[in-house]
């Protein structure tokens, strides 16, 4: 069985079994979102909402965070991961937009990644799911799975990106990427399926009897 085989396999398991999928993180607009998956970096997805959904109810826009200021932005997310550098990025990038976009975020690649904090990931994230432009956001679990489903080499994310973007149609990019993660919290858990027990390893990999070694991002 060759990758292509695989993708197309991969592709019929995850659309039966996340038929309709929803966005993990919640958001209130383009711009929360954008926060949102920043503070999402080294944070589980349900620790942001929980955090978010004391915030966006009263701060929602580039100017209120501009507003508020570094050391009170610090004060509403210390119970996410590297708060103090999250706060630092937070507050310049809403004085760019607010100084330079007129309070919008960008829709471009370019224009996002260089915004303080905000890399290809979070950037791919924005466009895929604020914008619907197809995008393919490659985190350190799809960087794993692509590699446990044979789908890449697993050199690094960017590899995966393309390795990905050749394997499947641009009409599924943006809901395939969330179904993958989703699967992946579901059924093949680094360290529970270990490559040969959730119904993706067994189709790809019938005869796979050895736990599957991947590399990190």
């Amino acid at each position: 069985m060759n990758e292509i085989e695989r993708a197309k396999i991969i592709l019929r398991i995850l659309n039966k079994t996340y038929p309709k999928i929803t966005v993990p993180l919640k958001s209130r607009n383009v711009f929360t979102l954008l926060i949102s998956v920043l503070l999402s970096a080294q944070c589980t997805d349900v620790n942001v909402n929980n955090v978010t959904k004391n915030i966006y109810p009263k701060y929602h826009k580039p100017k209120h965070f501009v507003e508020l200021g570094r050391k009170k932005i610090e004060k509403l997310i210390k119970k996410i991961g590297i708060f103090r550098i999250k706060s630092k990025s937070i507050y310049n990038l809403s004085k760019i937009l607010v100084k330079e976009y007129n309070s919008k975020v960008p829709k471009t690649f370019d224009e996002l990644e260089k915004l303080p904090g905000v890399g290809h990931k979070t950037a791919s994230v924005v466009m895929s799911q604020g914008f619907g432009y197809p995008a393919f956001p490659i985190d350190t679990h799809i960087h794993r799975l692509a590699q446990r489903w044979g789908l890449t080499n697993g050199k690094n994310v960017i590899q995966t990106e393309k390795d990905l973007k050749r394997l499947f149609p641009k009409k599924h990019w943006n809901k395939l990427h969330l179904q993958i993660i989703y699967y992946g919290r579901e059924y093949c858990k680094a360290r529970e399926c270990y490559g040969i027990a959730c119904k993706i390893c067994t189709a790809c990999y019938p005869a796979r009897k050895k736990p599957i070694k991947t590399k990190k991002a």
